[in-house]
C-alpha cells in the first residue's frame, strides 16, 4: 500500500484534532447532564437491568476511530464534502449548550417520576403513539424549543458522532446516484425532522433537490430556517400516508424513525415507501444498531428504552428489517454499521 503524501497526513491530522475537540466538546456536556440528573434518582423500579454486554470505554473509542477514519477516506475521495453543523456560529452552538443544561433538570424529574404523557392531550390530530415525551423530552416533538436543543441533545447521546455517522449514509447516498443526472431525481427524506440529512445531502451533492417530510411543524420550522441555502423543501405529512403517487420517487431516506414506531405502524410505513417508490428506485436507511449486529453492545440496546424512554425500541431491536421491507419489493443491496448506527441500502426491484 502506498504511503499517504505528507500534505494528506497534514489534512488528517487537522481532521482528527477537529473530530477530537468536538468529541470532547459534547463529553463535557454528557458530565455535567450526569451531574445535575444524579439530584433526581430513579426509583429501583425504573432502573435499567440489562442481561447483555456493555461496550467498553475502549470498544467505544475504537468505533468512534474506525468511522472517522472512512469519513475522512470518503471527504480525500471526493464522495461528499465536510459540512459545519446546523449552528451558524459559535455564539448559536453556546446558547445552544445553555438551553440544553436548563432542560436537564425537567428530562430529569420525568424520568425519575416515569412521566412521559405530557403532551398526550394535544388537540392536533397526530397519532396517539406520537403524542408522547419520547426520550422524557419537554414537549415531545411539539414546540419550537424542543427543536431548537434536539440535534443537540442527539451529539450528547452520541458523543459528537452524530454527523460523521449521517455523512456515512450519504456515502450510501453517493452510491444510489451513480449515473443518474440529479436534477431529474425525485428525492424525499421521510421523518426528516430539522433536515439533518437532508440539508446536508442537498449541499453534496449538486443539482440534486429534495423533500422533506415530518408531522412536527415547529421542528420543520427549524429545518426550513436552516435550508435557506439549499434545494430542500419541507412538507408536514405522515409517513403512514405517503402524499406521492404510487412509483414517482427515485430516492428516499429515512434517518431513525423505525425505531420509534410502533410494529404494526413500521410496517404501514414500509409499505408506503414500496409503493412510492419507482422500479430500480433505492431507498437509505439508517437507525439504531440490532441486537446482534455488535453482541457487545446488545446490553446497550436493551436499557435504551428504559433509560430514554423509547417505548418501541425492544421490538425495534430485533427487527427483520431486510424481511421488512423485502415483502414490500425492496432487496438489500448494502449494509454498513456506523459506530451504534446501521445502515442498510435497498433497491426496488
Amino acid at each position: 500500500m502506498a504511503r499517504p503524501s505528507p500534505l494528506v497526513i497534514a489534512r488528517k491530522s487537522g481532521y482528527l484534532m477537529e473530530q477530537g475537540a468536538r468529541v470532547a466538546f459534547y463529553a463535557l456536556y454528557e458530565r455535567a447532564m450526569g451531574r445535575i440528573a444524579r439530584k433526581y434518582p430513579i426509583a429501583p423500579e425504573g432502573k435499567a437491568r440489562p442481561n447483555g454486554p456493555f461496550p467498553d470505554r475502549q470498544k467505544m473509542f475504537a468505533d468512534i476511530m474506525e468511522v472517522f477514519d472512512r469519513d475522512f477516506r470518503n471527504v480525500e475521495r471526493g464522495i461528499y464534502p465536510i459540512q459545519r453543523g446546523p449552528y451558524k456560529d459559535i455564539g448559536e452552538l453556546l446558547s445552544t449548550g445553555r438551553r440544553f443544561l436548563a432542560d436537564v433538570p425537567k428530562v430529569a424529574s420525568r424520568r425519575a417520576e416515569g412521566r412521559h404523557q405530557e403532551v398526550s392531550g394535544t388537540s392536533r390530530q397526530l397519532p396517539r403513539y406520537y403524542r408522547q415525551n419520547f426520550h422524557y423530552q419537554t414537549d415531545g416533538w411539539l414546540s419550537e424549543d424542543s427543536a431548537r436543543i434536539y440535534d443537540f441533545q442527539v451529539d450528547v447521546l452520541f458523543k459528537g458522532t452524530t454527523a460523521v455517522m449521517r455523512r456515512l449514509a450519504l456515502a450510501q447516498m453517493a452510491q444510489a446516484l451513480l449515473n443518474t443526472d440529479r436534477r431529474e431525481v425525485a428525492y424525499l427524506d421521510i421523518a426528516c425532522g430539522t433536515g439533518g440529512l437532508l440539508n446536508p445531502a442537498t449541499r453534496a451533492f449538486p443539482g440534486l433537490r429534495g423533500t422533506g417530510i415530518d408531522l412536527s411543524e415547529e421542528y420543520l420550522r427549524v429545518a426550513r430556517e436552516r435550508s435557506a441555502t439549499t434545494r430542500s423543501s419541507y412538507v408536514c405529512a405522515n409517513a403512514e400516508s405517503l402524499p406521492f403517487a404510487s412509483n414517482s420517487l427515485d430516492l428516499i431516506s429515512c434517518v431513525y424513525l423505525f425505531h420509534e414506531l410502533p410494529p404494526k405502524t413500521r410496517r404501514q410505513v414500509a409499505a408506503e415507501i414500496g409503493r412510492v417508490l419507482k422500479p430500480g428506485g433505492q431507498f437509505i436507511f439508517m437507525d439504531s444498531l440490532l441486537v446482534g449486529d455488535k453482541p457487545e453492545y446488545d446490553g446497550a440496546l436493551e436499557a435504551f428504552p428504559v433509560l430514554f424512554h423509547e417505548p418501541y425500541f425492544s421490538t425495534y431491536a430485533r427487527e427483520d428489517i431486510e424481511g421488512l421491507f423485502g415483502a414490500e419489493g425492496l432487496t438489500l443491496a448494502a449494509t454498513d454499521l456506523a459506530f451504534v448506527s446501521r445502515i442498510n441500502r435497498f433497491t426496488k426491484t
